[in-house]
C-alpha cells in the first residue's frame, strides 16, 4: 500500500527557487523588503495624488503603487509560511503572489516603451497595426497569467503524474513567456532608433531624450535578468527533490533576482521622476498629439534621415532636431529676436520723433 501525503491541497515534492522559508532567515529580510516596498507605495501613491490634483494625470504611478501593495502581500504572506511551514494553502497564496506581481512592472515598461517609439515614428507608432499588436500582447498576458494561476492550483490538489506534468509545461511556457515579454521593450527601442525618421521627434514629458532611453532600458534589462533567472532555474532544476535543491535555488538567489531586482527599479521610477520624463498629454490620439500640433504633423522628405544619422542625434546630441535646430537654443534666439525688433522700435520712435521736432521747428519759423 502506497503513502498518500495529506491532502489536498498536497505539499510540493520538488525544489524550487527559494525553498521552504524558515523563521530565522525569511522573517527578518522579508520584513525588510515589506518596509521598502511601503515606502514605494506611498512614494507612488503620493506622486499619483498630488499630480491628479493638479491634473497632471499619470496613471502609471497608481499602477505601480499597485504592484508595491502585491509585494507587500507577498512579504507577508511568506512571514506567514515561515511561520506555519505546513499549511499547504498559505504556501500557494505566498507563491501566487511572488509570481504574478512582476506583470506590472513588465507592462509599464511596455507602455514607456510604446510612447518611446511613437515619438521616434508617428505614423508608424499609431498605425493600427502596431497598436492592435500590443492589444493582442496585453490579452495574451492575461490569459497567460490566468494560465499560470490555474496550473499552479491544480499541481497542488493532484497526484495524477501526466496532470503534473502538464501543469509543469504551462509553467516553463508562461515562465518563458514572461521573460520575453520583460525583454521586450529593449528590441522596440533599438529598433526605433535604427529605423530612418520620416518626420520630427515627438518629444514628451520633461527632461532629457537619452535619459529616457536609458531608463528604459537599464530597468528592462533589470526586469529581463530576473524573469529569465527564474525561468532557467525552473528549467535546470524545476524536477530536483525538495530536500536536495540546487545552489542557484537558494534563499539568496531568490531574493536578490526578485525582490532586489524590483525594488531598486521602483525607486529608479521614484528618483527619475518617470512622472515628468514620460508623460504625455491626455487624449493622445495619434501622430502630433504628443507636441500638441495634432494632425499637423506630415511626411518632409527634406528630414529624412538614415538609421545611424538618428541613433547618433538621440545617444549624443539628443537635443538637436532634424534640421539641425537645438531646443534650447531656440528660447534664446527668440529672445534675441525680440530684444533686435525692440531696439529698432526705439530707433524708429527716435527717428521719428526727431523728425516730428523738425517739421515742428519749420512750421514755426
Amino acid at each position: 500500500m502506497s503513502f498518500k501525503p495529506p491532502g489536498p491541497p498536497y505539499p510540493p515534492t520538488t525544489a524550487s527557487l527559494g525553498g521552504l522559508p524558515t523563521k530565522g532567515v525569511d522573517i527578518p529580510i522579508s520584513s525588510v523588503f515589506l518596509l521598502l516596498f511601503l515606502v514605494g507605495a506611498i512614494s507612488h501613491m503620493t506622486i499619483f495624488v498630488t499630480n491628479y490634483r493638479r491634473n497632471h494625470k499619470f496613471i502609471i504611478s497608481g499602477v505601480i503603487f499597485g504592484f508595491c501593495m502585491t509585494r507587500i502581500t507577498a512579504q507577508v504572506m511568506r512571514i506567514v509560511w515561515a511561520c506555519r511551514p505546513r499549511n499547504v494553502k498559505v504556501a500557494l497564496v505566498a507563491n501566487i503572489f511572488t509570481a504574478a506581481g512582476v506583470l506590472l512592472l513588465f507592462v509599464t515598461n511596455l507602455l514607456f516603451a510604446q510612447r518611446v517609439f511613437k515619438a521616434m515614428h508617428p505614423r508608424s507608432g499609431w498605425h493600427s497595426i502596431f497598436t492592435y499588436s500590443f492589444t493582442a500582447l496585453y490579452v495574451l498576458i492575461v490569459l497567460t497569467l490566468a494560465m499560470l494561476i490555474t496550473s499552479v492550483i491544480q499541481s497542488s490538489f493532484t497526484l495524477n503524474s501526466n496532470t503534473k506534468r502538464i501543469d509543469r509545461d504551462i509553467l516553463l511556457y508562461g515562465q518563458t513567456f514572461f521573460a520575453v515579454v520583460s525583454f521586450l521593450p529593449i528590441p522596440i527601442v533599438i529598433i526605433g532608433l535604427l529605423m530612418p525618421r520620416r518626420s520630427r521627434l515627438e518629444k514628451f514629458g520633461r527632461g532629457r531624450w537619452r535619459h529616457k532611453i536609458w531608463i528604459l532600458l537599464a530597468s528592462s534589462a533589470a526586469l529581463c535578468l530576473g524573469a529569465s533567472f527564474r525561468a532557467g532555474s525552473n528549467y535546470a532544476g524545476g524536477k530536483r527533490p525538495i530536500t536536495n535543491p540546487a545552489r542557484y535555488q537558494s534563499k539568496a538567489c531568490f531574493y536578490i533576482f526578485n525582490y532586489a531586482i524590483e525594488i531598486v527599479v521602483v525607486f529608479l521610477y521614484i528618483l527619475v521622476r518617470v512622472d515628468e520624463r514620460f508623460w504625455v498629454p491626455n487624449g493622445s490620439k495619434g501622430p502630433g498629439d504628443y507636441t500638441g500640433k495634432g494632425p499637423e504633423v506630415k511626411r518632409d522628405a527634406d528630414v529624412e534621415t538614415s538609421g545611424d544619422e538618428t541613433l547618433a542625434r538621440v545617444m549624443h546630441d539628443e537635443e538637436t532636431t532634424l534640421d539641425g535646430t537645438n531646443p534650447e537654443d531656440i528660447g534664446e534666439h527668440e529672445k534675441g529676436m525680440e530684444s533686435e525688433k525692440g531696439e529698432a522700435s526705439m530707433t524708429q520712435l527716435t527717428r521719428n520723433g526727431a523728425d516730428n521736432g523738425s517739421g515742428t521747428g519749420k512750421t514755426g519759423d
